[in-house]
């Protein structure tokens, strides 16, 4: 065999392996922000199922608030569907449109916590202050499996993006960048819900 040929062979199968590292590299980041997207349905699917517990142990002391109480229900409610929708999948319209839901429920919520601090009664309620306790420890729970899902998809942009991934990533199946979930209104996201009995 000659020898010129045999670099050839070499040089031809370092660049195959090297196409297959990079499609390996994608396909391992696409599966993190994935599974990330799945811990944060899991605590999503949490707070929206505390929320109708909350309403319903408000719902006695906040006869006269009947409106806010729907506005909790109805956002509660549109947000789920979007997740139950979604149905695990990460695309980039359906996050957007599940970050503008969940930013709705965070303010329904946060006008649900004004609300209580006017009625002690409610404030004092042994069964509103567990599930207060609970929701805010969902919320911490929220934050952190963004933050992680984020990290995630942040990854995998910044290597799809880089040369050479860049050139084979379409035709790799990941045409497009991944969508961070980012919430309309970051200071709402801080504020709320807040415990503060």
């Amino acid at each position: 065999m000659d020898i010129g040929f045999m670099v050839f062979l070499a040089v031809v199968g370092a660049l195959i392996l090297y196409v297959v590292s990079i499609f390996n590299g994608l396909v391992s980041r696409k599966n993190r922000y994935e599974n990330a997207f799945g811990q944060i349905s899991v605590q999503l699917k949490r707070r929206h199922d505390l929320i109708p517990n909350l309403v319903n142990t408000a719902k006695g002391y906040l006869k006269h608030e009947s409106e806010t109480l729907e506005k909790v229900i109805k956002a509660r409610d549109s947000a789920a569907n979007l997740l139950q929708a979604m149905g695990g999948k990460v695309d980039g319209k359906a996050v957007k449109q599940l970050a503008g839901a969940e930013s709705a429920l965070l303010g329904a919520l946060q006008g649900l916590n004004v609300t209580m601090e006017q009625y002690p009664d409610l404030k004092a309620d042994q069964t509103m202050l567990r599930l207060m306790e609970e929701l805010q420890s969902t919320e911490n729970r929220v934050a952190k499996a963004r933050q992680f899902y984020n990290d995630a998809v942040t990854g995998y942009n910044i290597f799809r993006a880089s040369f050479p991934q860049v050139v084979f990533a379409g035709a790799f199946g990941h045409p497009l960048d991944a969508t961070l979930l980012e919430f309309d209104d970051a200071e709402q996201i801080k504020q709320a819900p807040s415990v503060s009995f």
